[in-house]
């Protein structure tokens, strides 16, 4: 805009110019000083015509300038935003290789994303490992927080617009979000709080939603198709983020557990020994006595040494299962 107007300018001021020679010249004529001779009348047509041409050849040659320096700062800009896009992918992968903790860096990079995207606030919703429940964080973009991010809402997967984008793995855009309000609790939740319009991008890692990376904005259709591209490939680090996070859960529950299952075993087998030991020391003392009184007491002692035994057998039952189903997490990459 600013280039057109100056073309436009540097136009009506050659031209100005122009017709201001002519003017002066007609008003030179109409008092007399009119050239007197054929030959000064043909000379004072051609110098019009000779400067008519220049005045067209300059014009058209700002024009070209004008259009070659309108692509190149075009140019420039979408070069800049590909670089602003860039180092923001970098400083998002440098915080996750600092620490796995999705909303903590979600919580840092929120600045960085408004730059971005014009945006009031910048929102992040993880669904739960039972797929059912939301955990939205939420993060001003002109308060960087340095404490560690808490949930703030919790909402269902039905009747969402959150819920809506996971299903489908599509964005979501809201121009106006009084006209989604009856449909969606979180969106009227939003237009309560006075934002206007919301643009949701799904979390998708292995074709799976984990989540939606969320920028709202008190303005009126606020958000655009560009802003879908640009925030995509953030939203993606994110997603892969947030896998990973549960994976490393899932690794150190299956650590948790392996070492659980080997202490299991190695007590069982020991209290397994012992009451061997106490069921053979019994039948020697019955077959030794024939004191109906202390049969009854032995029989009652291997009953609960049995007892104790099918109890321990439940116990290593339960922890293999446990210790399969956190290897199949790993194995598998689907907490």
């Amino acid at each position: 805009m600013k280039t057109h107007g100056s073309r436009r300018a540097v136009t009506l001021v050659t031209w100005g110019l122009l017709a201001t020679f002519v003017g002066l010249q007609i008003v030179s004529w109409s008092t007399g000083a009119a050239p007197r001779s054929r030959w000064g009348v043909a000379q004072v047509i051609i110098g019009w015509i000779v400067m008519f041409l220049l005045a067209s050849i300059a014009t058209r040659r700002i024009d070209s300038l004008a259009t070659e320096l309108t692509e190149r700062e075009y140019a420039h800009r979408v070069t800049k935003n590909e670089i602003e896009q860039l180092q923001m992918h970098n400083t998002i992968l440098q915080m996750l290789a600092r620490t796995v903790d999705v909303p903590l860096a979600f919580q840092s990079m929120a600045q960085r994303i408004a730059r971005l995207i014009p945006c009031d606030r910048v929102g992040l919703a993880l669904l739960d490992e039972d797929d059912e429940e939301f955990q939205t964080y939420t993060a001003l973009v002109n308060d960087e927080r340095r404490t560690r991010p808490r949930a703030e809402l919790v909402f269902k997967l039905e009747g969402t617009a959150i819920g809506a984008v996971v299903k489908t793995r599509q964005p979501l855009n809201f121009d106006e979000t009084s006209s989604r309000a009856p449909d969606f609790l979180d969106v009227n939740v939003l237009h309560s709080s006075g934002f206007h319009s919301a643009l949701l991008l799904p979390l998708v890692s292995n074709e799976r939603a984990v989540g939606t990376l969320n920028v709202v904005s008190r303005k009126r259709a606020a958000f655009s198709k560009e802003h879908v591209e640009v925030l995509m490939p953030i939203a993606e680090i994110l997603a892969m983020a947030q896998v990973a996070q549960r994976l490393q859960i899932a690794a150190t529950k299956h650590r948790t557990m392996e070492s659980m299952t080997e202490l299991t075993l190695a007590v069982s087998t020991e209290i397994n020994s012992a009451l061997q030991t106490i069921a053979g020391h019994c039948n020697i003392i019955e077959r030794a006595y024939q004191d109906p009184g202390l049969h009854r007491d032995l029989d009652t002692i291997s009953r609960q040494t049995q007892r104790i035994s099918a109890l321990l057998d439940k116990m290593r039952l339960a922890s293999n299962e446990r210790l399969n189903e956190a290897a199949q997490t790993i194995r598998t990459g689907r907490p």
